[in-house]
């Protein structure tokens, strides 16, 4: 058994998902990403949740998935278990994207890659100052995955979602805010706090939230068909830029 790197607390009706892996900057392992579907999928279940804060421990909100993780698929993307492990990563923060409940992202230090596809995948974002917000794909020569290219749009709007993904520029806090991908920029030793306050705020009945929260993503999309069309859609190119950066 390996130890628990996704942590749960629920206080007041309000979840809070901890990614505790602070030695790596909280990059997603294999275990780790299944374990924190598994994770949101017993929050989901709980019809005591009215909202939920994903954070991450250590100073770093997530550093994408992990390079060994992403070595390992690279050997040979269309094997059916590497193809499925790549599956659990994408399944992680889609699951995350779809819990019933308001999903508020508490953003402290580094957001890469899988990490960034974390964050957008919550309804609402509070960031430190000193957020690095990147998506760093390009950068390792790797094709965006996961949907990633339609949750920045939806965040960001045309021109800051190609800014992000296609010229890899770099978001701090105040950028965040200015670009409309963040609701509120703090200091960092203030973001989990007012990230909880923001949860807290949900109404205090969870039905009541949960229809709220479904009707909300119903008009404000992206819808899970849409998101689950952008998975499969990124899916081939990325998996063809893993090869090619493994026989490099």
């Amino acid at each position: 058994m390996t130890a628990a790197e996704v942590g749960l607390e629920v206080t007041d009706g309000v979840a809070v998902i901890t990614l505790d892996a602070p030695g790596r900057r909280n990059a997603l392992t294999l275990d780790m990403a299944r374990e924190l579907g598994e994770v949101v999928a017993r929050v989901d279940a709980d019809p005591g949740v009215r909202a939920a804060v994903v954070r991450g421990n250590g100073g770093h909100f997530c550093a994408g998935a992990h390079r060994a993780l992403l070595d390992d698929v690279a050997e040979d993307p269309a094997d059916p278990r590497r193809y499925a492990d790549l599956g659990v990563v994408y399944d992680s923060f889609y699951r995350l994207g779809r819990l019933g409940v308001p999903v508020v992202a508490a953003v402290r230090g580094a957001a890469v890659g899988a990490g960034v596809n974390l964050l957008l995948a919550a309804d609402v974002r509070v960031v430190a100052e000193r957020a690095r917000i990147l998506a760093g794909f390009g950068a390792i020569g790797l094709h965006p995955g996961g949907g990633h290219l339609l949750l920045a749009a939806a965040a960001l709007g045309g021109s800051g979602a190609a800014a992000l993904t296609l010229l890899g520029q770099e978001l701090d806090g105040p950028a965040a805010v200015r670009t409309g991908l963040a609701w509120a920029c703090v200091a960092d030793d203030e973001v989990d706090a007012h990230a909880l306050a923001l949860a807290a705020a949900a109404p205090a009945d969870p039905e009541l939230s949960r229809r709220i929260t479904a009707s909300f993503r119903r008009s404000a999309g992206p819808s899970a068909v849409e998101w689950e069309q952008a998975m499969e859609a990124e899916r081939a190119s990325q998996m063809w830029s893993l090869r090619r950066r493994a026989q490099r």
